[in-house]
C-alpha cells in the first residue's frame, strides 16, 4: 500500500462514515487517480494534479457526504449526482457504497465519455453515465422523482441548483449539495424556491476534511411533498429568473 492509498484509508477511518475499507476499494481509488490524470492531459477534468490533494481535495472531501443520515452506505439507494463533472461527489461515493445504485449526469458529452470508461475500468457494475441536463431528467419518467438522493458539488447557486434537483429526488428522499462558505445566504436566498419543489426548510452540516484545515457544509434538504409539474423549467428560464 503506498502512501496515498494510506492516507485515504486514514481518512475514511478519520471521518468514521460508516465505510468498511476494502482492499477492491483501494485499487479501484488508484486506477481512478490513473485514468484521471491520463485523461487530464487530453481535455480539462481538474486543476488538482498533486495526488495529496486528489486524495484530501476530491476523494474525502466527496465522501463527508456520508455524514448525511439518509446516506447510509449499507443501503442499496438510487442516488443520482448531477453536474458530476469528472465524477465528483457521485464517483468516489460509488466505491465507498458498492451496493448504491449511482447516476452520473452531465451536460457535456466528453466528460460522460471519460467517466463511462473509468467506471467501466473500475468493475462498477451499478453506476450508469449519462449525457443529460438534469432539468431534462427532472421531466422524464424514467428520473422524475425516482431517486432516493441527488447530491451536487460546486454546481450553481442553491435557488438554481434546487430546481435542477429536487423534480429529481422521490418524496421522503434528500437533497445534499456540497457547499462553501457562502451556504447560508445561498439557503435564505434559496427558501421560496425549495419550499415551492415540494422540500423542507434547508439543515446545514459543517464538515472538515481530515489532515487538512479545509472546511466546507453539507446543504441537506429533504423532500416533503411532489414537484409540481410546472417544475423544472428549462435551463434559460431557471437562468434568467429564478424562483423567488
Amino acid at each position: 500500500m503506498n502512501e496515498f492509498d494510506t492516507l485515504l484509508q486514514d481518512s475514511v477511518a478519520a471521518m468514521d462514515i460508516g465505510v468498511t475499507w476494502t482492499d477492491t476499494m483501494a485499487k479501484q481509488f488508484a486506477q481512478y487517480t490513473r485514468l484521471l490524470l491520463e485523461w487530464n492531459e487530453k481535455m480539462n477534468l481538474t486543476a488538482i494534479t498533486d495526488e495529496r490533494d486528489i486524495v484530501l481535495k476530491h476523494y474525502a472531501d466527496s465522501l463527508t457526504a456520508l455524514f448525511v443520515p439518509e446516506l447510509d452506505a449499507s443501503r442499496p439507494l438510487r442516488v443520482a449526482d448531477i453536474g458530476t463533472g469528472a465524477g465528483f461527489p457521485g464517483l468516489p461515493l460509488q466505491i465507498a457504497a458498492p451496493v448504491w445504485r449511482v447516476t452520473l449526469m452531465d451536460a457535456l458529452q466528453k466528460r460522460v465519455k471519460f467517466l463511462a470508461h473509468t467506471t467501466e475500468a473500475l468493475g462498477l457494475q451499478t453506476t450508469e453515465c449519462l449525457h443529460l441536463r438534469a432539468e431534462d431528467a427532472g421531466k422524464a419518467a424514467a428520473h422524475r422523482e425516482q431517486y432516493d438522493a441527488v447530491i451536487s458539488r460546486a454546481v450553481a447557486r442553491l435557488q438554481v441548483l434546487a430546481e435542477y434537483a429536487l423534480p429529481l429526488v422521490k418524496v421522503g428522499g434528500v437533497f445534499v449539495a456540497l457547499k462553501g462558505p457562502a451556504a447560508d445566504e445561498e439557503i435564505a436566498e434559496a427558501a421560496t424556491a425549495i419550499a415551492r419543489l415540494g422540500g423542507a426548510a434547508a439543515e446545514v452540516r459543517q464538515v472538515k476534511i481530515p489532515f487538512t484545515d479545509l472546511q466546507h457544509k453539507l446543504v441537506i434538504i429533504r423532500k416533503k411533498r411532489q414537484t409540481p409539474t410546472a417544475f423544472p423549467r428549462n435551463a434559460a428560464q431557471i437562468a434568467k429568473t429564478p424562483i423567488k
